[in-house]
C-alpha cells in the first residue's frame, strides 16, 4: 500500500489455490515473515453512472483488520502473467466519513467483495493468502513477485487474470441465484 504523494505501479500475480494450508507451509519452509493473521476485508466499489469502470479503472473503500483505507487503481495491462497498473491508496481514519464525501461527489457502491485475507513478506515481495466464496488464492505483490512466485511452484504465465469480482461474476453464470455481492456466510 502507498501513502506518499507520488503514484506507484502496482505489479501483482494471483493463482488459485487448492487450500491455504499447504501455501502457508511453504512460505513458512522459505522463511517468509507473516504480517498479519487471517481477518475479514470488507471492499466496496465505487462509481459514478459507470465512468469508472467503462475504461477499468477502480475506486474502493477497504475495512480490514488494520482499519479502513481508499485505493484508487487504473486500467491494467499484462507483462505475461503479472497485472499492472497505476495504484494509489491510503489508510483513513473514518470510513463512514469517506463513504459521505464520496456520495457528495456522486460516487455510489456498485459492488461489495468479502475475503479473509493473511499477509506475508518475503525480501521486497508481500504475499496474501485470500480465502474467498470462490476459493482459495495467492497473490505475490512487489519487487521480486515473479521469482517468488516460481519458489512457490507457480509459473507466471498461469497467473490469474481476472479480478475477485471477475472470477465470481463467471461462478454466477453457472450459479444465477447467487447475490450480486460477493459476501462469506
Amino acid at each position: 500500500m502507498t501513502t506518499s504523494t507520488e503514484e506507484s505501479v502496482e505489479r501483482e500475480f494471483k493463482f488459485s489455490l487448492d487450500g491455504l494450508g499447504p501455501m502457508r507451509d511453504r512460505l513458512i519452509d522459505l522463511e517468509a515473515e507473516r504480517l498479519s493473521g487471517p481477518a475479514l476485508e470488507d471492499n466496496w466499489v465505487l462509481d459514478r453512472e459507470g465512468e469508472l469502470e467503462v475504461d477499468g479503472r477502480l475506486l474502493r473503500l477497504r475495512k480490514d483488520g488494520k482499519g479502513a483505507s481508499m485505493a484508487f487503481k487504473g486500467p491494467a495491462t499484462w507483462e505475461g502473467g503479472m497485472k499492472v497498473r497505476v495504484e494509489n491508496e491510503t489508510r483513513i481514519e473514518d470510513l463512514e466519513q469517506a463513504r459521505h464525501l464520496f456520495k457528495n461527489l456522486g460516487f455510489h457502491s456498485v459492488r461489495r467483495y468479502q475475503k479473509v485475507r493473511e499477509e506475508w513478506q518475503l525480501g521486497a515481495v508481500t504475499i496474501a493468502l485470500d480465502h474467498t466464496v470462490i476459493g482459495d488464492f495467492v497473490e505475490f505483490e512487489g519487487t521480486g513477485a515473479e521469482t517468488v512466485a516460481r519458489r512457490c511452484g507457480f509459473s507466471p504465465k498461469d497467473g490469474e487474470r481476472q479480478s475477485y469480482l471477475g472470477i465470481y461474476d463467471e461462478h454466477r453464470k453457472k450459479n444465477p441465484d447467487l447475490p450480486r455481492d460477493m459476501l462469506l456466510p
